[in-house]
């Protein structure tokens, strides 16, 4: 048995889950793999000053900061029991598998199962500890609990489809660049459950009058492209690959099927960041849940992952949430979406367009109407101001939204779901909305415009200020108002296309 005593990891703590109801232990022969990220060492921008391959070269950077690093965790391992699976120093992850019970001796924990609704799950409470000489480098052990990390957020309206906008409709209405396409680009969507149909984006992009865009669905940790399974989740499936190749149908959409739990979550982000053979240059991301239901040491994966990505010059776009500015929470209080709130992900609230012909007449918040929907949005409570917003939130903490676009159900997007047309709304058709309209702009771009929130903050003239409107539960005064500048419901506004394709684009590029 190991001799080295275990000290607490407190960046690990995590509550019980509610809303379930705890159903007994798990077996102790049960098999289950868990993500291992270190710590960054450092160093990584002088590796990459230069250099013309910049996933390789931080491959290779990484590989020789955390080759100490991952033998003193296979060592750890072996004394435990466990067994050493994956070891990618790209993604400074180390994949450990093993049995119930030398996982629980391994991380001193208890891991139980629990009940919510229909679906059974394994989770954990409390602080995870580890040997003295790991503490400094382990920044999260993420899969010994799976409880659900994430919900989509796709909002089916009962409404005839025709009364839906077309994807690329809606990016004609905000003025998206036309004679480009993401030629060259791949957007990367991220998936925790459901899956797509080629029959129903073969009949949604027919009916867009564009050809069906390259698709690739991508495995992370036994996932796969699985429709049929819950309605919700192939709604979620279908509108963001419908809106990100109706707006940019000639990039590339690598779709990323995880499972929606804290390690799936993370695990598909990094995978997407330095995936080698797509090349990603934009990410959408149309799921989370409150910020607050998260460890610290899982959002400082998460949020080293976003890093990542800026590193690399890629944009991430991600849904503010549709339950207003309480993110559908009973205590009263407000609360903000993660992993929109993460200061390296560019937060999408959501409006309700009003149109004439081709052009629109008038846009406000997506507000409730008595439904408990609207548009998330707010100032965290863990994470402080960023040197981006100081100058426009007044707040105390990371405003979300960053940018906003048509969200609403009564004014949402036509799709096609299992055979079957469909009017859906909710800020997770944001995300893929603005991941389209990034991919067109880097086509023409000298470089992908990656984290542009400086820019964005810095010259809000870019994008329509919306005025109108709050994200209020209907009845109480619990949320945010609209108004000039930056606001806690649609951020710094909706997009002028041609506008920022000017700005980031100035056809430099052949």
């Amino acid at each position: 048995m190991p001799g080295q005593p275990l000290v607490a990891f407190p960046d690990s703590q995590i509550a019980p889950p509610t809303d379930a109801v705890r159903i007994g232990a798990a077996a102790p022969d049960t098999v289950v793999e868990v993500s291992v990220y270190v710590k960054s060492r450092g160093g990584e921008a002088d590796a990459l000053a230069g250099a013309m391959e910049p996933r390789a070269a931080l491959a290779a950077h990484r590989a020789l900061a955390h080759r100490d690093d991952f033998e003193r965790i296979g060592r750890f391992a072996a004394a435990y029991g466990l067994n050493v699976g994956t070891i990618e120093p790209a993604r400074r992850l180390i994949k450990l598998k093993g049995p119930v019970a030398a996982l629980q001796a391994a991380f001193g924990t208890r891991l139980d199962l629990y009940q919510q609704g229909d679906r059974e799950f394994r989770a954990r409470s409390g602080m995870l500890y580890l040997p003295a000489d790991l503490l400094p480098i382990v920044e999260a052990v993420l899969g010994l609990d799976n409880r659900p990390a994430a919900f989509a957020k796709a909002l089916p309206m009962t409404a005839p489809p025709e009364t839906g906008y077309r994807p690329n409709q809606v990016g004609a209405l905000y003025d998206f660049p036309t004679g480009v396409s993401g030629a060259g680009q791949c957007i990367a969507i991220i998936e925790l459950g459901g899956g797509y149909r080629d029959s129903d984006n073969q009949a949604a992009f027919a009916a867009m009058g564009l050809g069906v865009p390259t698709i690739v669905a991508i495995p992370v940790d036994g996932a796969a492209n699985s429709p049929g399974q819950s309605n919700a989740a192939d709604e979620e499936v279908a509108l963001d690959i419908q809106v990100a190749g109706g707006v940019a149908p000639g990039a590339k959409l690598a779709v990323y099927f995880a499972p929606a739990s804290f390690s799936g979550f993370v695990d598909a982000i990094s995978a997407a960041v330095h995936d080698t053979a797509q090349e990603v240059t934009v990410i959408s991301i149309s799921w989370g849940v409150n910020e607050t239901a998260w460890s610290a040491a899982a959002r400082q994966a998460m949020d080293a992952a976003f890093q990542d990505a800026a590193t690399l010059r890629i944009s991430v776009f991600v849904a503010a949430g549709d339950n207003l500015a309480t993110n559908g929470a009973g205590d009263g209080a407000l609360h903000v979406q993660y992993p929109a709130s993460s200061p390296w992900a560019i937060g999408c609230g959501g409006t309700l367009i009003t149109t004439a012909g081709d052009a629109i007449t008038a846009e406000v918040v997506w507000g409730d109407t008595g439904n408990g929907e609207g548009t998330g949005g707010g100032i965290s409570t863990l994470y402080p101001v960023p040197d981006f917003q100081q100058a426009a939130n007044p707040g105390t903490g990371r405003g979300v939204p960053d940018v906003a676009g048509n969200a609403a159900p009564p004014s949402g997007y036509a799709a096609v779901v299992n055979g079957a047309a469909k009017v859906i709304g909710g800020t997770s058709a944001v995300a893929p909305l603005w991941a389209g309209l990034a991919a067109l702009i880097n086509e023409k771009a000298d470089l992908p415009i990656g984290f542009f929130l400086a820019d964005l903050y810095a010259a809000p003239e870019l994008l329509r200020p919306i005025t109108e409107g709050d994200n209020k539960p209907k009845g109480t005064t619990i949320g945010y108002s609209a108004g000039p500048g930056w606001n806690a419901c649609t951020g710094l506004g909706v997009p002028q296309g041609m506008v920022l394709f000017a700005r980031f684009a100035p056809q430099t590029k052949s």
